[in-house]
């Protein structure tokens, strides 16, 4: 979760790949509160048009690949991340409609692009941890390594080396 604060208008950014909770203090003076510390982080662009998040003296590229409403998807060094952009009611509403769904015991792994599947690196029956990698992906000539983000055990493998597969497709289903 993000938390922006500007003129005591908040709001809410949660990210699919981690329950890390991050707050936004001010959009000009930026930083990163994990728990009780502060890690001030800067937004950058050089001089070719590209933007970079600053953050403990490393830079992370930063692309938006996508929006959909509230929805994003967004780049961080090659690695796409889903995310949402609530205001404070919605993020409230969101909270109490997740209390009353009772939760898979199935995460899929989707595509995050559309690509060639180039190398699987699990089987199925197989116990995986949460950033194991489970495949390598090609896309636009670069491989990305699809991880896992969750604990779990391998139930089926839908593609094999060398197909094609599509934005969204199901990649990989993992047992909790």
């Amino acid at each position: 979760m993000f938390t922006k604060s500007n003129k005591n208008k908040q709001k809410f950014i949660t990210c699919s790949a981690s329950n890390k909770k991050y707050e936004f203090i001010n959009p000009k003076e930026l930083f990163i509160k994990q728990g009780k510390v502060k890690e001030p982080i800067e937004i950058v662009t050089d001089k070719d048009g590209f933007v970079y998040i600053q953050f403990k003296k490393k830079k992370y590229q930063v692309e938006i690949i996508d929006k959909n409403q509230n929805q994003f998807e967004v780049s961080v060094n090659g690695i796409s991340y889903s995310i949402s952009v609530e205001s404070p009611f919605s993020y409230k509403r969101k909270k109490f409609l997740a209390k009353n769904v009772q939760e898979s015991k199935i995460e899929h792994v989707q595509a995050p692009m559309p690509g060639k599947i180039v190398e699987l690196l699990v089987e199925e029956n197989q116990i995986v941890k949460q950033g194991d990698p489970l495949l390598i992906l090609e896309a636009m000539k670069m491989q990305n390594e699809i991880l896992s983000n969750i604990n779990g055990k391998i139930l089926s493998i839908n593609f094999g080396p060398d197909d094609t597969v599509m934005k969204d497709d199901i990649l990989i289903e993992v047992e909790k």
